[in-house]
């Protein structure tokens, strides 16, 4: 299969700009379509690269922009719900119209990203249900060849994830965590876009759905203990009892800014490991944790003492 012209949704996202980037650096046309196009016109940057302002939850305007294309790249996803976004209308219900306006546009080729345990039956949360019946909908779309990737979580030095922790730790000689003995096999971000580029015109990997996870599992609480070795710092990080975890997703379920809702917490109740790692599949040596992190917080560490000495320079 030849393609040459990619439009992508979720392309301003974490993945997505590592993969537009990789995608546009490679040769390829990418249309990057996004509601708010003047908030990421480093997009336009890039060679090769089209950011178009459209509505990807209309129908309508995601036939139009497809047409004439090759492939689309389906990467929209969120963690928490808001009223103008719920995760039925994104897992579920925009993957259904994407996959239709593939058809309609004669869109041969769609790349979905999906998540570890996605199941629209057994899924723990609504996070996965719904993202089980998104991946469910693209999976049976007729006249559209389809791979979905359903990856664990995903760190870069530019991730929520791994920084938003390393700002708690910052805050506090002590940590509460919910859920510390959940599991996870952090994959690169590297390796999750160089997995779309691998299976984008490989006919081999039509019709399947890739697990993808790095090299080593993890407690949820070794994680962030982790996170402050490399950050230099002594914290401790206590496991709370189920009941407290519990206890704070309801809490924080009612907070305007979601950290961790309820919602996340059942989430957690599925050990995010691969049961097959589809990186080896797809020809990908994982990347580990510590061959890309440690420097990323050693050259933050150094960044902010040079702002100090900075700082105490300009009182003297």
């Amino acid at each position: 299969m030849n393609i040459k012209t990619i439009c992508v949704l979720g392309g301003t996202g974490f993945v997505g700009r590592h993969l537009v980037a990789r995608l546009a650096n490679r040769g390829y046309t990418v249309k990057v379509l996004t509601r708010h196009p003047q908030r990421h016109r480093e997009v336009e940057i890039l060679p090769n690269a089209q950011l178009i302002g459209a509505d990807i939850h209309d129908a309508t305007q995601l036939q139009q922009h497809f047409a004439g294309g090759d492939a689309v790249i389906n990467l929209v996803g969120i963690l928490h719900e808001f009223s103008t976004q719920t995760f039925g209308a994104v897992h579920a219900e925009l993957p259904g119209k994407v996959a239709d306006a593939c058809r309609a546009a004669g869109v041969k080729r769609l790349l979905h990203m999906s998540a570890l345990h996605a199941d629209a039956v057994k899924g723990p949360s609504q996070y996965l249900r719904t993202k089980g019946e998104g991946e469910q909908r693209v999976m049976q779309a007729q006249g559209v060849a389809v791979t979905c990737f359903k990856p664990s979580i995903i760190f870069a030095p530019d991730d929520n994830f791994f920084n938003q922790f390393a700002s708690l730790l910052k805050l506090s000689k002590v940590l509460p965590l919910a859920c510390p003995d959940s599991r996870f096999a952090p994959v690169y971000v590297g390796d999750v876009a160089q997995a779309f580029e691998n299976a984008l015109e490989n006919d081999a990997t039509i019709g399947n759905s890739y697990e993808l996870c790095g090299p080593r599992i993890y407690t949820f609480k070794e994680l962030v203990e982790n996170v402050a070795k490399m950050l230099g710092l002594k914290r401790w990080v206590i496991g709370m009892p189920d009941s407290l975890a519990r206890l704070q997703g309801k809490i924080f379920d009612k907070l305007p800014v979601k950290v961790f809702t309820t919602d996340n917490y059942l989430s957690l109740q599925v050990d995010s490991v691969c049961g097959c790692n589809g990186l080896e599949a797809l020809g990908i040596t994982p990347c580990s944790v510590e061959g890309v992190m440690p420097m990323h917080f050693a050259n933050k560490t150094q960044r902010g003492l040079y702002d100090s000495f900075r700082r105490v320079a300009r009182r003297d």
